[in-house]
């Protein structure tokens, strides 16, 4: 019997490790990938991490670790297939059996959805992005593009309009199912170009993104953009598969979970990216697994 288990080892997952060893919880973490680091490990570089200014992401994933390993928490590399509680009993079913803890931090992140072009793959952390936020700035003064047409794109696009020097909106429909408030500041930037029923077929570039195959859905009508970065906004799905039917999520499936992860199943928390938030970065991240770690470490000790 754990005092926690800590589902994930991407920076939510990690914080929560180092902070829970440190109040002397008896833990462990369970990652279903043979590396721990999540999606910053595919990041080309992290430039809004405090104290840590263009490092990459793959480094940064790294020293993270490195921190986990050195307080000597354990890691278990297993693909979790269950989560029930049994008499306030958290059971956590693997591949491997059955794990059982007081506490249970769910930090399994979040996954964003692809165009699923060719190139794309290829050039992700070089030019393709999922996060405006994150990696915009290394586009100041360039060229760009963002594919969708919902909030999350038209927010981009006017947040990318601020420093680029020019923007080009991709969505594959005449309208935009963003919100009206946002069409209208959009519609108001010189530096802007919508390109209304068109779709991204492919992304072009050799080291880095420099080009974008485009089609008009209407007309069939194919033509080459110059680009030198895309950002792909067209969903994003949490990885709360786990515990949609145990724990309270919202409509796209994030948890519902307060400052303190705590979700409305006692000792069950939520960190990270699966967490209903308005802002979802590194540092948020990092936050909640402080957080959900000392709430966890309180249960424990009741």
């Amino acid at each position: 019997m754990y005092d926690l288990i800590i589902i994930g080892s991407g920076p939510a997952g990690l914080s929560a490790a180092i902070y829970a060893k440190r109040a002397g919880l008896e833990l462990l973490v369970l990652e279903k990938a043979p590396m721990s680091g999540g999606q910053v490990l595919n990041t080309y570089e992290v430039d809004n991490y405090l104290g840590m200014p263009g490092m990459n992401g793959f480094d940064m994933g790294m020293k993270f670790r490195e921190h986990a390993d050195k307080l000597g928490i354990d890691f278990q590399e297993a693909q979790v297939r269950s989560l029930t509680v049994r008499d306030g009993v958290k059971v956590i079913g693997t591949d491997d059996g059955e794990l059982e803890a007081k506490t249970v931090i769910l930090a399994t992140g979040a996954v964003h959805a692809h165009l699923g072009v060719p190139g794309e793959e290829e050039l992700a952390g070089v030019g393709v992005s999922y996060c405006a936020t994150c990696d915009g700035a290394f586009f100041r003064g360039k060229t760009v593009a963002v594919a969708g047409g919902g909030d999350v794109a038209l927010e981009d696009a006017i947040y990318l309009a601020r420093f680029c020097k020019k923007v080009y909106l991709i969505h594959r429909r005449d309208e935009f199912r963003g919100a009206r408030v946002l069409q209208e500041e959009l519609k108001k930037l010189e530096n802007v170009e919508i390109l209304y029923s068109c779709t991204v077929e492919e992304i072009r570039g050799g080291e880095c993104v420099e080009s974008l195959l485009v089609r008009n859905v209407k007309t069939e009508e194919l033509s080459e953009l110059q680009a030198d970065g895309i950002f792909v906004a067209v969903g994003i799905r949490p990885s709360t598969e786990l515990v949609r039917e145990l724990a309270e999520c919202d409509e796209a499936g994030y948890v519902l979970a307060g400052e303190d992860c705590a979700t409305n199943i006692p000792g069950l928390y939520a960190a990270g990216d699966v967490r209903k938030k308005p802002v979802r970065q590194i540092i948020t991240a990092v936050a909640d697994g402080a957080n959900a770690a000392v709430a966890a470490g309180a249960f424990c000790s009741r």
